[in-house]
Order: C-alpha cells, then sequence, then structure tokens
C-alpha cells in the first residue's frame, strides 16, 4: 500500500469541523444511503461497510455533542429512507383510502428511526468520541429500538451482513452481535487509511479468520435424522384483489388445487399462508372440510380469521384429517397503525383505521407464544407475519420445538424490498436458534430454511405455486437461544459506563 501523506487523515478531519453543519449532515445522508446498500435486495454488504467507514469519519470531524447528534441524525435519515421505502406499499393498496398517508409515514418513519443514530453519535461525542464509544452507543441505540415502543427491528446494523457468511455469527451473539461486528469491520476500514493503520492489520486477519469460518459453516453438512416432507403453498393474491368476493374464491381453489395436487412422494404436512382461507374461522365448516379432503389425510396448516364475542383474531389453525381444527394459535405480537390502532375507537370517527384491521381498534392480541403440535413432526412455534421479526418472540416459546413455522402475508410489502428483507429475517431468525424455518408467504417468498440460514427450496415473488421440501434436522440450541440478547446488552451499558466514567475523570483532570 502506498504510504499515506503524514497527517493528512488529521487535516482532513479538521477540515471536516469547519465545514457548515448542513454541509455535513447532507454528506452524512449521502453515506447513509451507502450504508443502507447492505440490506435485502441488493445486498452488497461490502459497499455497505464503506458506507458506515465513512458515518465514522463524518463523526470523528465533529466537534460537541450537539452537532454529532446532527450528524447522527442525517445519516440515520438517509439510512432509512431507501431501507426502508418498502413501507409506502400497503398504503398504495387503496389509494383512495390511505394513499395520502404514504409520503408521511416514509418519512416520519426515517426521521423517527435517525432520532436512535442521533442519541448514539451524540452520547459518543460526549464519551470522548472514540471509535469504540461510537461502535458501542450506535449498536446499543440499534438494540434499543428493537424493544422499545413494542419494538422494530427492521433494516437493523446488523442485517447488512445477513447475505454474508459473517451471519453465523448470530448464533453466539444474535442480531446486536451482528451490529457490533459491522461497525468494528467498518471503524477498521477508516483506520486502514490512518498512519496507524499497520495496527489494524491483526484485527482485520481477525474478520478474515471469522469470514472464512461462517463460510465452512454455511456449507458444514447438517447432522443424519429424520427430514419429514413439506408442502408450501403460495396462492400469489394481490393484495387488493385477496378480498375482493369475486376473486377470493379464485385464491382458495387454487390452493385447494396445489394442496390436492400428486408430486411424489406424499408430503407429511401442508402449510397455507396468512389469512389463506377468506370466510371467519366460525363460519368454515365447509372451507376446511373442502381443506381437509384435498389434503386427503395429511395435516394442513393455515392462517385464517375468527372472532371471539366482539374481538377478532389472527389466527394459525392446524385441521386435521376430519376437517376439525386440531390446534389454534393467535398471533400476539400485533403491527401498531397496521393491524390494530392505538386509540382506534376515537381515531375511525375520523376516518383513520389500520391497513389490516377491520374497524376502529382492529385486531386483539392473542394470550403469547406457544407450540402447536404437528403429528409425525414434532412441536412447531407458529410465527405470523411481524412476529418472525423479533427474536424475543421466538425466545419466548414455552419449550425448544423442531421448527420455527411462518405463515405470513407479503403482499403488502410490494415486490421490490420488503418481502426480501423479510426473508431474510427469516434466516437470521434460523441461525440464532439453530432451529429450520418453514415460511410459507402469500405472495411470496415462501422458503425452506435449514438451520444455518440456508434457503433449500423455495417459491419465487409474485408466482403461484407449491414445493415440497425436506424439513432439515434441528441443530443443538446455539449460545444466543440460551442467553439471546442480555449479555450484550449488559456489556453495552458496562463499556458506556466505563467510556462515561473515564470521560468524567479526563475532564475533571483537565480543570485541575
Amino acid at each position: 500500500m502506498q504510504d499515506i501523506p503524514p497527517g493528512l487523515i488529521e487535516r482532513l478531519e479538521s477540515r471536516g469541523r469547519g465545514q457548515s453543519t448542513r454541509r455535513m449532515m447532507l454528506f452524512a445522508a449521502l453515506g447513509g444511503m451507502v450504508a443502507a446498500s447492505g440490506q435485502a435486495p441488493l445486498n452488497l454488504w461490502p459497499l455497505a461497510l464503506v458506507g458506515f467507514g465513512v458515518l465514522f469519519a463524518l463523526f470523528r470531524m465533529t466537534s460537541g455533542w450537539r452537532r454529532a447528534a446532527w450528524i447522527g441524525w442525517a445519516a440515520g435519515a438517509g439510512y432509512f429512507l431507501p431501507a426502508l421505502s418498502w413501507i409506502v406499499e400497503p398504503f398504495l393498496v387503496d389509494i383512495a383510502r390511505h394513499g395520502w398517508m404514504a409520503p408521511f409515514a416514509i418519512l416520519f418513519m426515517a426521521g423517527g428511526l435517525a432520532l436512535f443514530w442521533a442519541l448514539a453519535f451524540g452520547v459518543a461525542r460526549a464519551l470522548g468520541g472514540r471509535a469504540l464509544a461510537w461502535i458501542v452507543a450506535l449498536a446499543g441505540a440499534e438494540l434499543l429500538r428493537s424493544y422499545i415502543f413494542t419494538g422494530f427491528p427492521w433494516a437493523l446494523v446488523g442485517h447488512v451482513l445477513i447475505a454474508s457468511p459473517f451471519l453465523q455469527v448470530a448464533a453466539f451473539a444474535g442480531p446486536a452481535g451482528l451490529s457490533l461486528l459491522a461497525l468494528a469491520m467498518a471503524v477498521s476500514l477508516w483506520r486502514i487509511f490512518t498512519p496507524d493503520r499497520w495496527k489494524t492489520l491483526p484485527v482485520i486477519a481477525l474478520f478474515a479468520a471469522v469470514f472464512a469460518w461462517g463460510q465452512h459453516e454455511t456449507g458444514r453438512p447438517l447432522p443424519a435424522g429424520d427430514t419429514p416432507l413439506v408442502r408450501l403453498v403460495q396462492p400469489n393474491a394481490p393484495q387488493h384483489e385477496k378480498w375482493d368476493p369475486r376473486k377470493a374464491p379464485v385464491f382458495f381453489n387454487r390452493q385447494l388445487s396445489f394442496t390436492a395436487a400428486p408430486n411424489g412422494a406424499r408430503p407429511d404436512l401442508i402449510v397455507w399462508p396468512e389469512t389463506a382461507v377468506p370466510v371467519w374461522l366460525n363460519q368454515a365448516e365447509d372451507a376446511l372440510a373442502a381443506v381437509a379432503d384435498a389434503a386427503g389425510g395429511v395435516s394442513v396448516v393455515l392462517g385464517i380469521q375468527r372472532y371471539d364475542d366482539m374481538r377478532i383474531f389472527n389466527s394459525a389453525v392446524r385441521i386435521d384429517a376430519d376437517g376439525q381444527v386440531g390446534a389454534l394459535y393467535d398471533k400476539h405480537h400485533l403491527v401498531p397503525f397496521g393491524e390494530y390502532m392505538p386509540l382506534g375507537d376515537v381515531l375511525a370517527q375520523w376516518g383513520i383505521h389500520g391497513l389490516a384491521s377491520s374497524e376502529g381498534r382492529g385486531y386483539s392480541p392473542g394470550p403469547g407464544a406457544r407450540l402447536m403440535d404437528l403429528p409425525g413432526i414434532g412441536h412447531a412455534l407458529p410465527l405470523i407475519c411481524y412476529e418472525a421479526v423479533f427474536p424475543q418472540d421466538v425466545a419466548a416459546a414455552p419449550a425448544r420445538p423442531r421448527l420455527l413455522l411462518q405463515i405470513t402475508n407479503d403482499a403488502w410489502f410490494g415486490r421490490v424490498s420488503g418481502p426480501y428483507q423479510h426473508l431474510a429475517q427469516a434466516r437470521l431468525r434460523a441461525v440464532e436458534q439453530g432451529l429450520p424455518m418453514v415460511r410459507v408467504a402469500n405472495t411470496g417468498v415462501s422458503a425452506m430454511i435449514g438451520p444455518r440460514g440456508v434457503v433449500t427450496a423455495q417459491v419465487p415473488l409474485g408466482q403461484a405455486g407449491f414445493v415440497d421440501a425436506a424439513l432439515p434436522v434441528a441443530l443443538p440450541p446455539t449460545p444466543y437461544a440460551r442467553t439471546g440478547d442480555a449479555p450484550l446488552a449488559v456489556l453495552i451499558v458496562v463499556v458506556l459506563a466505563g467510556l462515561g466514567l473515564s470521560a468524567a475523570m479526563s475532564r475533571r483532570t483537565k480543570l485541575h
């Protein structure tokens, strides 16, 4: 590597401090957009690391926590605008009713989530502006937004590594560990251009070793074991047609035909997506009898809505050979402003409803995570749509299941980035737990995912069809499955507290 002129980085940082805050915010927003390129479907994780390296360089050019916070906010806004651009799609399903909300949704979502980055940049600068402070503060902010206000762990910093062999680190440290790793690699890239770059070489060698290990783990054969055959049924019902009285029977009959289709060996389980049956469970005797007849004695898990008095539930049920409901699960982690509206009865008077709700408050939450017994296979942890993005929802299972079972209606997310990001997070959940994931989506991507995050079979996005796939064996419980986010959360708090104490002592020394 050609020698870098002495003091170049220092001069650049000094020059950066002389730039206006607005200009620095513009550069930060552009850097955030580059960092977002690591999210699906682009999956340009090396470029994303460069983007985060640029953001760290801009952070280094700040002097004072207020300016750092503004730079952090701009970086976050630039990052979340493209990463969450799919969020406008649900508002375009019924443009006349919800279309006006679309620009406000993406702007408020990006600007609101960027506040977490502003907090991280400001805290890191107040703690002395060290690389460690920036890495830990930003990873901590990402972990915080995964839980606070019901949580929204979508497009986390660590998610840029899902498409890379570094994904296997999630078995030990989860999404927060991936965020720490991504930010640490970004800082190492920046340090290559500093006079101390040779001190970074051992760290880069360590990252290379982790990369090689991850690649080896990804391709390593799974242990021998029973691999039941599961049929994934994808009707591909566009959201604007899904509940149309003229079209709903077409999609239902399409699923029946896929269920009954001969395809070699008889499957051990058939799975339909979320809200796959266009009638209430309370009135679905004929529909469920038709499902059982098409399945020919094979159990079917499907999504359906049900009501109980004045409450409505988004449910998953297991239909047995006699057409009766053998098991029931009600979704418990609902989408705010989607499946229910806070103060929904009041807002409904003004014509404001949740996108997927019926009226006012929308769906009611179920009692919580529970297992569903699948005859001949074992226990599954059912996850309906949004629940699969929360590792804490998976960890809430009353016992370790044989598999994770996600049914979802990704027609809400459009056909550009949302469905692929949702699939990526399903892969992450599988690695975290060391469990296979059966994922069935209305419009795709339906997939069988192994316990190391490898997609072994799928029905592509936007296609109607089905696929029979062997259910991979489960691995032993991973370290992350045993501990969750708690160890890293404690570590982040301890490190930030230590840096805060160090910064306070340093200021006190200077005063004396």
